[in-house]
């Protein structure tokens, strides 16, 4: 009769237990439901993207001494530099400059390591099309800066929203928020 009773006891606690975590569980659920949305509606919304950002490549064509390092440091030698030597001169003139962002990685090595800062990281990020080929940006297309997002009246960027205030009361590395 006694191991019947510690069985049953068992039984008990372990019932106990699973219902605290059931608990617990739901309870972080409901927590979760009082939280802000975190999805934007895209084309009417816009984050606005982080000082680092690494969006489209702008291209000053006055700037360029067509050295070629883009291309050396490029790991897969994408920007295409057409020059040619002017002999009276002794120095290069550049004629096309193009980067297809179709096959660019976006990662920056060219803005980096440009010696006379002709090349920049833009924050446009909107570069999809319907035809590949449309992707393959010239000197000209380059050389056009984007509109910015904070500027653009049409769209409500993110931090237009309601603030969120964070509790006064709860440790740094705590996640609650109040309205």
């Amino acid at each position: 009769m006694f191991p019947m009773v510690t069985g049953f006891m068992n039984y008990g606690q372990q019932t106990v237990r699973a219902a605290r975590y059931i608990g617990q569980s739901f309870m972080i659920t409901l927590s979760h439901a009082n939280r802000l949305p975190v999805t934007i509606q895209y084309p009417y919304e816009k984050l606005i993207t982080s000082e680092r950002f690494r969006g489209r490549i702008h291209f000053e064509f006055d700037k360029c001494i067509a050295c070629e390092v883009c291309v050396r440091v490029c790991p897969i030698d994408l920007p295409v530099v057409d020059w040619r030597l002017d002999t009276d001169v002794r120095k290069k003139q550049l004629l096309n400059y193009s980067i297809d962002f179709g096959v660019c990685i976006f990662c920056g090595n060219c803005v980096e390591y440009c010696p006379t800062n002709c090349l920049s990281m833009t924050e446009e990020y909107e570069l999809s099309t319907y035809d590949r080929h449309e992707l393959n940006y010239n000197q000209i297309a380059l050389g056009r800066l984007p509109m910015s997002v904070i500027e653009d009246y049409t769209i409500r960027t993110t931090t237009n929203l309601t603030p969120i205030k964070i509790a006064k009361n709860k440790p740094l590395g705590s996640r609650t928020i109040t309205n």
